[in-house]
């Protein structure tokens, strides 16, 4: 929840130039009221549009929700899905993160969604079950090739806007579990598709370490992304 519309077109401005030479997807998912704004100053260039919460529902009595639909009206291609501020704030339970991955994917936009554990669930040794749990109850329902385009995101909970972060190790190891996951239900080809994302306080100054990791492929990025020089850093690492 940052920035205004003036904000936000604002940063986006400001980055185009600084990541447009870019070797990765450079995806923005700005707040919905936003959605109008950045739009048009990022028409034409290499960063794509995200929204960061759909509801399943095609239309209906949820009062401040938005649909599939009404995201790719407002040039929407890519939605988080499960972040671990929707689950522990606003209710969202693997059921609805579900529910909402198979909306989303059927509707064409391109999903990325969110696992990762406690720090108390961590200190207990159930982090492997957990994101395990997570992983498969958030695709449940998917084929093979409709998994093979999702994106997960890996996020310690504990290591989120507290400036603590997972060692390289960690979070490669985390990751290597939930891609295991993924290929026990649809195979070592759609393991290797799937791009799973480190979440958890990446930012240029840890971010060569993590991307060095073998399992790593990209990074959700939280605070480091709200200044064009500091996200364009990890964008161009």
């Amino acid at each position: 929840m940052n920035k205004t519309p003036e904000e936000a077109a604002q940063l986006v401005t400001d980055l185009i130039p600084l990541v447009k030479d870019a070797a990765c997807d450079v995806v923005v998912c700005v707040p919905a009221v936003c959605f109008a704004a950045v739009k048009p100053v990022i028409e034409g260039t290499n960063i794509k549009l995200g929204a960061q919460n759909v509801h399943f529902a095609e239309k209906g009595a949820y009062t401040g929700e938005l649909s599939c639909d009404m995201l790719k009206a407002s040039g929407v291609e890519y939605v988080i899905i499960g972040h671990s501020e929707r689950r522990q704030y606003f209710g969202e339970t693997d059921k609805t993160v579900n529910q909402r991955v198979l909306a989303a994917v059927k509707a064409g936009l391109k999903v990325i969604v969110c696992v990762g554990e406690m720090k108390d669930e961590r200190e207990a040794g159930y982090t492997d079950i957990l994101v395990t749990y997570q992983t498969l109850m958030a695709l449940h329902g998917l084929t093979a090739e409709e998994v093979a385009g999702v994106v997960v995101a890996y996020e310690p909970v504990w290591a989120i806007g507290t400036g603590l972060t997972a060692t390289d190790e960690q979070a490669n190891e985390t990751i290597g579990v939930i891609r295991k996951a993924i290929c026990g239900a649809y195979g070592e080809e759609t393991a290797q598709k799937v791009r799973i994302q480190y979440g958890g306080s990446m930012k240029g100054s840890n971010v060569k370490g993590l991307m060095a990791q073998p399992e790593i492929d990209g990074g959700l990025i939280g605070g480091a992304s709200l200044k064009a020089a500091d996200f364009a850093q990890v964008v161009n690492y």
